[in-house]
């Protein structure tokens, strides 16, 4: 008599149009997964009413990965109310909406897993980032919370920081000979990391199944750890 097979684990990608999402769904497809990867049209992550309708439509969630986000970079003084409100909507409190949601339905199957897309600005603040380092910053401090609320539900909550990953947002900085070879030389290893090395290592991650309120740096730049 044939058995049913156990189904495909369910994952969704929020700012799902990126080079980074791109690069995750197809690395997650290939592990089996079943992947959603809206755009903003589909899901904006700063509208509650958005993120309701678009969990509420999933009839399981094993992985949520909270990748939308935007920049405004502008030195303190110049930079207006709406650009600081808006960068912290899109990167902090969108994944919290998204995870608030998210956590309601993994509850109820008991278990399930949160990856948080945090930035290296969150641990060093650059000049002319205030608002994106800020909302980097809070995202590990909401990672770390959800991951002891909901541990003993089964449910893990992890943030990443990919490094400086060379895509369609960023080949205009790039571009400037200059400025590539200052960023390289903060590098140990004299490269950047990629799309694909960063969707290897979430795949990875979600594979073990007792990590959870952790921070992972994906780059060679070295850091004291106080």
């Amino acid at each position: 008599m044939p058995t049913s097979s156990a189904p495909s684990p369910t994952a969704l990608i929020t700012g799902g149009e990126g080079d980074l999402a791109r690069g995750i769904r197809a690395e997650l497809e290939h592990a089996g997964f079943t992947v959603l990867s809206p755009g903003r049209d589909a899901l904006d992550v700063t509208s509650a009413h958005s993120v309701r309708a678009c969990i509420s439509a999933l009839t399981r969630l094993d992985l949520l990965i909270n990748n939308a986000g935007i920049c405004h970079d502008v030195s303190v003084a110049k930079m207006t109310e709406h650009q600081f409100d808006q960068v912290l909507d899109v990167n902090l409190k969108g994944a919290f909406l998204v995870s608030q949601a998210a956590v309601k339905l993994m509850s109820k199957q008991r278990h399930g897993h949160i990856v948080n897309i945090g930035s290296y600005s969150a641990l060093r603040g650059p000049a002319g980032q205030g608002n994106y380092a800020a909302a980097k910053a809070g995202l590990i401090g909401l990672t770390q919370s959800t991951a002891k609320e909901y541990g003993l539900r089964n449910i893990r909550a992890n943030c990443i920081l990919p490094g400086f990953l060379e895509t369609k947002m960023t080949r205009h900085l790039l571009a400037d000979a200059a400025w590539r070879g200052n960023l390289l030389g903060q590098h140990a290893l004299g490269r950047l990391n990629t799309p694909h090395e960063v969707a290897r290592f979430i795949a990875f991650l979600h594979s073990m199944e007792n990590i959870s309120g952790q921070v992972f740096q994906l780059d060679s730049r070295v850091r004291r750890w106080a």
